[in-house]
Order: C-alpha cells, then structure tokens, then sequence
C-alpha cells in the first residue's frame, strides 16, 4: 500500500500558467522545508483531480521539478522529494549579468549561409587596420545610430568586446594624476579595470535616477585643481540598480562635466533594451567616450566592442592599439551587417525585452522584498542591503547551490556600507531561475 502525501494541494498565487504555479507552489514548499526530503508527492491523476486541472500539467509540473534536482520518481512507488540532492548536484550562476538566450540554430544557419556568398576574403587574409576595417566601423555606426548617437565611423575603433572598449576608454581619459568619478555603487567589471590600472576612484552618491549632479559638482569642487577629471558612469538600466536617468538629469550632468571641463566616459551597453533616452554622447560628443558592443544587446556570444571617441582622440586610439590590437572578428562584423539590413537584430532585440520582462516580473512576484529595485527591461534586480549582511547572504546562497556577485565588487569606495544584493536573471533557463529564486526567497524570509 502506497504511502498518503503529506502535501496539501495548492497552486502558486501569481500570473503564469497553471504549470508553471503548480511548480512554484511545489518548489516553495520543498525549500521551505514544508516537504522534507523523502515525502511522498500526490500522485497525477489524484492531484490533477483535487486541483482542477489537466493531467497533462501535473505531469509537465513533475518533470520540471525532478530537471531541477527537487524532485525523483521511483518506478512503481510514485514521487519524491529530494531537495539535498538538489543542492549538490551542480551550481546556478547569478552572478553574470548576461542577456537572456534568444538564438537559436535556424537563424544563425540561414545567416552563415547567406554572408559566405559574398563575404569579403581579404578581411581574413589581411590584419585589420587598428581602429578596424573602415566597412565595419560604417556597419557599426549605422547600429549606434538606431540608438539615437550618430557618429562618424572614423571616430569609431571597434574592439572584441565592450570591456576592450571601456579598457581603451580608460587608458584615454585617465592620466597619471587623474581622478576618475563614479556611482558610489557600479559595474564591478569597471572598477576592477580600474584597480588594476592603479586609477583613483572617487565614489558619486546615487538615486532612482543614477548619479546625483548636486553630488556630482560637489565633488568636483571639493577637488583640488590641476591634475585630469573624469567621470564613468551608466546612465541607461544602470548596473547594478537598474535606474535610468530621464532627459533632464542627463542635461544637468552634461552641464556640470562642461563647465567643470571633465571628460565623460558613457557606459551604454544597456541602452538597446531602453532606446528611450539619448545618450550623452549626443548631448555632448565633443567631452564624451561612448562605450558599447553587441554582447547585452544580441547576444555573449558577439563579442564586438565599440568606442565612439570625442574629437581629438583618433590619433591616440591608434597608437595604442598598435601595440595591443583589439579588432574583432570579420565573421561578428559580417554577421551584425547582415542582421541589420534583414531586421534580425530589431527582432532578437525585442525577443529579449519580452524576455527580460518575464523574468523581472517572475523574480518581483518570487522575491517579495518591497525594497526590491527592478526595471522590466533590465536583465537584473537589485535589492539594497547592509553590507556585512549583504556578504552573509551571498555565503549563505551559495551554500544552497547559488552563486551571487560578491557586494564589495562592486562598491567605489570600501569603507561604504550600504549595499546590496545584484540578483541576474539572464543566465540560466527559466526553470532553473524560478528554482533559485524559490530557495533565495525563503532564504530571505528566514533572514527577515
């Protein structure tokens, strides 16, 4: 005689189909040690009956949960709960703010096909010139101009990635004895280029909107003059935070950085997902580095880097980077080509906003905190937190299988100690997302 299920049925309180509650109602209890590992799940047709729906959901609920490692299934026994095994099977990373997987083989299948008709050999029988070939850099300028940044393509150098870029970015801005600013909390990719460099850092405060301009110019004033000033910042679905400042911020940062003659450099990696906005490069081009690239936009895997360059600066991009070259590969740029003039980068760029919004909605509803900060374009939320209990909760998760970005990575000043937790949503399946969200969830009810 099979064993009762101590479960009582219920379906997960949030818009999704009635699979999709079913497993969140699952996992929740599972995690929360409701179930223990071992419990006995009711069986198909006796849960699909008491809940009201197909037998076909529950049977798609419990094949996900047992994907996820929560669950296995004992021929001729039934279901189980098997949460230990889930913990240590294998890692979920959410700690790489990568965009959301949205190619597929078809597509890239048809464009390889159609670009090995006419691809030019010399771009791979020749080195690229430093900046890049002149046909890319117009390629790329006609994608920047979608974003609302219209530049000359001889102000462009393209780079294998938008870290090369942001590299060279700091290279030309930051002298010897320049002081570069910046949100007190950012990119944690950026302020370990500048570490690694030795550049002094300055942190900026920061609200809803990004970086403060009364913040900024008082900064600014309390410097001492003489030496370089520059300023990075992230002015579109900022990264961490998710904040994106509106026309009038921009205008007022811009303003600040002219009369106090401080170089801009423009983080816009992000700005695809929110085209709303001009950049600053616009607003100022002839004070302002624009970095970008492909990778948040279309996808990791194209690895092109673009740096729009103020006047005055060509000349020194290249010779830099005649003694470290950074050209992409002639493949990416044949492929970024082909995809704007058929309109694939337009639609994979509204895949990924769709796909973006699902997962920010799944991690607001999953999450619960109300201090929770979210952008439905953002492929991240932010959930701000103390400092040293930021960096318990990350050792906590990733005691449970999760990997987090480590808080002081991402703090421009380390005596600050108002923090937070960056959860990325891009990344992993949807599945194995709604399965680390779950645990992180009840992780933060049990810390709160």
């Amino acid at each position: 005689m099979l064993l009762q299920s101590p479960w009582v049925p219920r379906l997960a309180d949030i818009e999704a189909n009635a699979a999709e509650r079913l497993v969140l109602a699952l996992a929740d209890d599972i995690v929360e040690g409701r179930l223990t590992g071992g419990a006995r799940l009711p069986a198909h047709r006796d849960l699909a009956w008491k809940l009201g729906v197909g037998l076909g959901t529950v049977t798609k609920a419990y094949a996900v949960l047992e994907r996820r490692g929560l669950t296995r299934s004992v021929r001729g026994r039934g279901t189980f709960v098997a949460l230990q095994e889930a913990h240590n099977d294998r890692e979920i990373d959410l700690s790489s703010n990568a965009p959301p997987a949205t190619l597929n083989a078809r597509i890239l299948a048809k464009t390889l096909t159609g670009i090995a008709r006419r691809i030019d050999a010399d771009h791979f029988n020749l080195y690229a010139p430093p900046a890049g070939h002149v046909e890319h850099r117009r390629v790329l300028a006609r994608w920047l101009a979608t974003l609302g940044l219209s530049v000359d393509p001889s102000h462009l150098v393209l780079t294998s990635g938008a870290r090369q870029a942001l590299s060279l970015a700091f290279d030309l801005a930051c002298g010897k004895d320049s002081v570069l600013l910046t949100e007190r909390i950012t990119y944690p990719g950026a302020l370990a280029l500048l570490r690694r460099k030795g550049c002094r850092v300055q942190a900026v405060d920061i609200d809803a909107e990004g970086m403060v301009p009364e913040a900024l110019a008082a900064a600014l004033a309390g410097m001492e003059p003489g030496g370089g000033r520059v300023i990075y910042l992230t002015p579109t679905l900022h990264n961490p935070t998710t904040a994106t400042m509106g026309m009038a911020r921009r205008h007022a940062i811009v303003d600040i950085c002219r009369r106090a003659g401080v170089t801009i450099i423009e983080d816009g990696v992000y700005a695809a997902s929110d085209p709303g906005f001009s950049p600053l490069a616009a607003l100022a081009p002839d004070i302002s580095f624009h970095v970008n690239g492909l990778s948040k936009s279309v996808g990791p895997g194209l690895q092109i880097g673009v740096l729009a360059l103020p006047a005055g600066q060509k000349h020194a991009a290249e010779k830099l980077l005649q003694d470290a070259p950074m050209a992409p590969s002639a493949l990416s740029c044949a492929v970024v080509e082909d995809w704007l003039t058929t309109g694939v980068i337009s639609s994979i760029q509204y895949d990924l906003r769709h796909e973006a919004q699902r997962r920010s909605s799944l991690a607001v509803s999953l999450l619960g905190a109300s201090e929770l900060v979210s952008h439905p374009d953002a492929y991240n939320v932010w959930l701000p937190m103390e400092r040293a209990a930021a960096n318990g909760f990350v050792s906590t998760a990733a005691a449970s299988g999760i990997r987090l970005t480590a808080p002081d990575s991402m703090m421009a000043d380390t005596e600050d100690q108002a923090s937070g937790i960056r959860f990325c949503l891009g990344g992993p399946s949807f599945d194995d997302l709604t399965g680390a969200l779950t645990i992180l969830a009840g992780l933060l009810r049990r810390r709160g």
